[in-house]
């Protein structure tokens, strides 16, 4: 296998069948769909389950940890069988057709593959505006600020050689994750890129991600971005 895609899932029954199967459509080549079900109360494991007599590349894994996403992702992360990781959502908004696309750069030496909904080619359908806005300008303008060669740093969808966490401290608690993991191996020395990507909100179901409480987070990393850069600047002065 040449890859592993992660699905963390709360609760999503009715959208994880679509997702399994739109991957499995969109998807070529040889990887792995590891399914981490993260506390769910519905029938998200049973769904896996019975898939997994038809995609013989599908598995479950159960997220031991306290529930929440970032500790979902940690738990693919580590269980995955390839040293390349690529989350996507349980609820159909990640084009699988960016995958092998991202591949291809991890394969011209790449570490981190984002997939992006602000460079030319990308796009972002739906969505709350208010969302739509913060995650538009924390990535623009890190871009210009720091010079991280992507123009989305908030979406979750990107690609992981696993390499990348044996040198970085990974803290977060929630959806900043995503962020977090790019921004340290960018300023760990690992080679960042992006793919343009499509962005749909979701049809099914309800957004677990609440700006109001989980923005904090990213607040404070985009603060550190800024400050890790101009101590890297003020170094280079001396």
């Amino acid at each position: 296998m040449n890859f592993s895609i992660i699905i963390p899932a709360h609760n999503e029954e009715f959208s994880l069948e679509k997702t399994i199967n739109f991957i499995e459509q969109g998807v070529s080549g040889e990887y792995e769909i590891v399914v981490v079900n993260d506390h769910s109360r519905d029938g998200t494991a049973g769904v896996v389950r019975r898939l997994s007599l038809q995609y013989k590349n599908l598995r479950l894994l159960e997220n031991t940890d306290e529930p929440g996403f970032a500790n979902a992702l940690r738990t693919g992360f580590y269980g995955a069988g390839t040293d390349v990781v690529v989350p996507v959502m349980a609820d159909l908004c990640d084009d699988p057709h960016t995958i092998n696309k991202m591949y291809e750069k991890i394969g011209r030496g790449f570490d981190v593959v984002c997939g992006s909904r602000y460079m030319k080619g990308g796009r972002k359908i739906g969505g709350p505006k208010l969302k739509s806005f913060f995650s538009r300008f924390v990535g623009l303008s890190l871009n210009f600020l720091i010079g991280i060669p992507t123009h989305d740093i908030a979406n979750a969808f990107k690609m992981y050689r696993k390499r990348i966490f044996d040198d970085i401290e990974i803290k977060s608690r929630g959806f900043e994750i995503s962020v977090e993991v790019p921004l340290k191996a960018f300023f760990a020395g690992y080679r960042v890129s992006e793919v343009p990507t499509t962005w749909r909100e979701r049809s099914e179901g309800k957004s677990k991600f609440d700006i109001s409480k989980q923005g904090s987070g990213y607040f404070k990393l985009y603060l550190w971005a800024l400050a890790r850069r101009m101590l890297t600047c003020l170094k280079k002065k001396k």
